[in-house]
């Protein structure tokens, strides 16, 4: 037998996504290419390794045990990459970190500096709404992830990093003046929620709760940027965080509404279990944030979407 470690890579991946296709998305291959280097690791051995029925690809059991061999294998080959790089000092591997959407906007000022200091660190960066963000932690498919609640039901070590403010916000073009409002005002207008398992919905929701609010009409939508398109295009008003909208009341596209009892405060964590084992690479990250995350916090509020 003459496989070499890229065509274990590749059946690796195929039997993880269960897909030609999404495994050249993630090994930014074409799709031939990747049908390829099955087919060359598929004429080593006498038994399938794959099926197909129908138009779906299925792993056989003879193909799932070389999976299995194919991950342990790539395993020590990442590791015994590591030990070279740490030898010469250098840290290697993988820094897997969820972040809820709106984390999007400031994750990036915590990670910039630490890449830049070690290059053979890759970045797996997932951007999602908060249930699968605590899923993925929970299932220990991440290092860390970032949320602005926390939640109660995992014993978790968290790092505080800044404030995460929410305010009432509308289009320009909405007819509200600058006086401030009585709370009580978030029930006669149409209010745009996110989905549910979202952060931002969760805080909007403990808020209209607190206060006895019921709200009498209302949009639901699935991203904070639709949430955004939506409040532009005066569908509705919606309780958004300021991180994410600096651009739009600079050009005068939405305003803040004030009204009393916002914003609503929640603090950014970066959170993970409290059993978790951590790689070199994830135990590194960790301390360079706690290291540096008011020196970071500062460049952020200077320089970043809610300045």
């Amino acid at each position: 037998m003459h496989y070499t470690l890229h065509q274990l890579q590749v059946f690796y991946k195929i039997c993880k996504t269960q897909s030609i296709t999404k495994a050249a998305e993630e090994l930014h291959l074409t799709q031939p290419a990747v049908s390829i280097q099955l087919k060359n690791f598929q004429e080593q051995f006498e038994f399938p390794l794959t099926e197909i029925i129908g138009r779906k690809l299925y792993i056989t059991d003879f193909g799932r045990e070389i999976c299995d061999a194919a991950e342990r294998i790539l395993t020590e080959v990442d590791a015994i990459e590591h030990k070279v790089k740490a030898f010469k000092g250098q840290l290697f591997g993988k820094l897997k970190i969820s972040v809820v959407s709106t984390g999007k906007y400031i994750m990036p000022y915590y990670l910039t500096e630490f890449l830049k200091n070690n290059p053979g660190i890759q970045l797996q960066l997932d951007v999602t709404n908060k249930s699968k963000v605590i899923e993925s932690l929970e299932k220990n498919e991440v290092d860390l992830s970032l949320v602005s609640i926390l939640p109660d039901h995992l014993q978790l070590g968290s790092v505080e990093l800044l404030e995460n403010n929410l305010f009432l916000v509308g289009s320009n073009h909405c007819g509200m003046n600058e006086k401030k409002y009585d709370r009580k005002i978030l029930a006669n207008l149409p209010l745009i929620f996110r989905e549910p398992g979202s952060g931002t919905r969760q805080s909007m929701e403990n808020f209209l709760e607190l206060n006895e609010i019921q709200v009498k009409k209302s949009l639901e939508l699935t991203s904070n940027e639709a949430v955004k398109q939506a409040v532009i295009a005066d569908l509705g008003f919606s309780v958004m965080p300021l991180i994410g909208i600096k651009n739009e009341i600079a050009t005068g596209l939405l305003k803040l509404i004030p009204v009393d009892g916002l914003p609503i405060t929640t603090r950014w964590n970066l959170i993970w279990q409290k059993n978790k084992k951590f790689s070199p690479v994830a135990n590194a990250f960790l301390k360079y944030i706690e290291e540096n995350k008011e020196q970071i916090g500062k460049q952020f509020m200077a320089t970043g979407p809610d300045n």
